[in-house]
């Protein structure tokens, strides 16, 4: 329509290009900022009502600027609750306040239906990269939405066109891709998820983990979040690490990993159930609820155990850990550990460097050994010189005897061979012919066949 005239409350306009109106159509004026209020009565009452009922997002239409966000924030807080705001960007005012309305907003929907229309077509995507980049730079996710797969609201496949919208947006850094009218009116809503789902998968496995890495290192002011978060997904790429494993209780350490887009899976571990559904929206994160605890080293422990029975690591990986110090306290995230998930079954002192996998051979009288293979693990009271032979073929050595110029000792230095010395009780609790791995760096005999670097 194009406005001929004003008369006091009505709009008289020429039909430009025609066509059949559903029912409940709203009317659109580009460029143009009503005197209407940002959130109605009616709004207020719906706003009121799904959060006496639980609700964990709220997504704030045609936001113009930050005080939008806070009439709403206002409200939240009243009730005391947990919820992300997300604000939808449809209009040429909240992109031109993009900055200040991400400063008070959990999260950003780019919804390219309204901002179609209310700027022109062109620049829709250069703004929706622009809105990426931003949200990226400052942790917090951003949702790209409208139109991704609208063809198969009748079609049971996409275009090429869509599906390359699809994987653009997530080349792009956005943590989440959303279907609207493909899944509330299309005759395909369980095939379009479906289809969405295969995209971003395929997209995730050919991202650039590195480059991203890099890129998105140290930007802007440091602090010591970005900083521990950083070097998380850093030793988790050096390392060839597949789990990062966040302890967190408000969600702020998960999001902050989540900005530097680690190849690693993030198991953003926490005893709240909200912050569970929360963390949902968070790019590449997985959120197992542990029990509430008192420390960090409760929080950890909790966490690990969690995720090794719900089969997210298993038995002998290593993963990375970050969480704050202290526990529960939003920001705090300043503690990273490389940790080795297995049972340590016995402790001693390391002798040389490295670790060595093999089956345990008890050795009380060297005479009476047989079968005993190369890369076996040799374990005995104590050494002397008619050990030699065992010793020669031995993957590593384990001896009760303790102290640095015991035989073992001695014979370990100076043959390069991994030897563990001061290892109280190993005859009687290691177990014959049972598979352990032995870490001299650390002195430690773990369960299995275990990665350690």
């Amino acid at each position: 329509l194009m406005v001929e005239k004003v008369l006091d409350t009505d709009v008289i306009c020429r039909v430009v290009y025609g066509g059949e109106l559903g029912e409940r159509k709203g009317v659109t004026i580009p460029g143009v900022r009503t005197a209407l209020p940002f959130l109605s009565e009616e709004g207020e009452a719906d706003l009121n009502f799904g959060l006496e009922n639980g609700i964990d997002f709220i997504a704030a239409s045609f936001v113009n600027c930050q005080e939008d966000i806070l009439q709403i924030r206002r409200i939240v807080e009243k009730h005391n609750a947990l919820v992300y705001i997300i604000a939808k960007i449809e209009n040429q005012e909240g992109v031109a306040n993009l900055d200040e309305i991400i400063r008070v907003a959990d999260g950003i929907m780019v919804a390219r239906g309204d901002l179609g229309v209310e700027i022109p077509t062109e620049e829709v995507p250069l703004v929706q990269k622009v809105i990426i980049d931003k949200c990226n730079r400052v942790g917090k996710p951003v949702i790209i939405a409208t139109q991704m797969l609208e063809s198969m609201m009748h079609s049971p496949r996409p275009t090429r066109a869509e599906a390359s919208d699809v994987a653009n947006a997530i080349f792009d850094g956005a943590d989440a891709i959303m279907l609207s009218g493909e899944t509330a009116a299309g005759l395909y809503p369980l095939e379009v998820v479906e289809t969405m789902a295969r995209i971003a998968g395929r997209t995730e496995e050919v991202l650039p983990y590195p480059e991203l890495l890099a890129r998105r290192a140290f930007q802007g002011n440091v602090s010591v979040t970005d900083a521990i978060s950083y070097s998380t997904c850093a030793a988790a790429e050096d390392l060839g690490i597949s789990t990062i494993i966040t302890a967190t209780q408000s969600g702020s350490t998960a999001r902050m990993v989540s900005k530097y887009r680690p190849r690693a899976d993030i198991v953003a571990a926490t005893p709240l159930e909200q912050v569970a559904r929360l963390l949902n929206l968070v790019w590449g994160g997985t959120p197992p609820l542990v029990r509430v605890t008192k420390g960090t080293d409760q929080m950890i422990e909790q966490a690990v155990n969690s995720v090794l029975q719900a089969g997210m690591v298993k038995a002998g990986e290593m993963v990375v850990i970050t969480a704050g110090v202290p526990a529960g306290v939003a920001g705090t995230t300043n503690l990273l550990k490389v940790h080795v998930v297995a049972e340590v079954l016995l402790r001693g002192i390391g002798i040389g460097l490295g670790a060595v996998s093999g089956r345990v051979r008890l050795v009380r009288d060297h005479l009476k050994v047989t079968d005993f293979e190369p890369g076996d693990i040799m374990v005995a009271s104590e050494t002397n010189l008619d050990y030699m032979d065992l010793f020669q073929i031995a993957g590593a050595v384990l001896v009760e005897e303790g102290g640095l110029t015991s035989h073992s000792a001695i014979v370990g230095l100076n043959l390069n061979i991994p030897v563990v010395v001061g290892v109280e009780d190993a005859l009687e609790k290691l177990e014959e012919g049972s598979l352990v791995t032995v870490d001299t760096a650390r002195g430690q005999i773990y369960k299995g066949l275990t990665k350690v670097l």
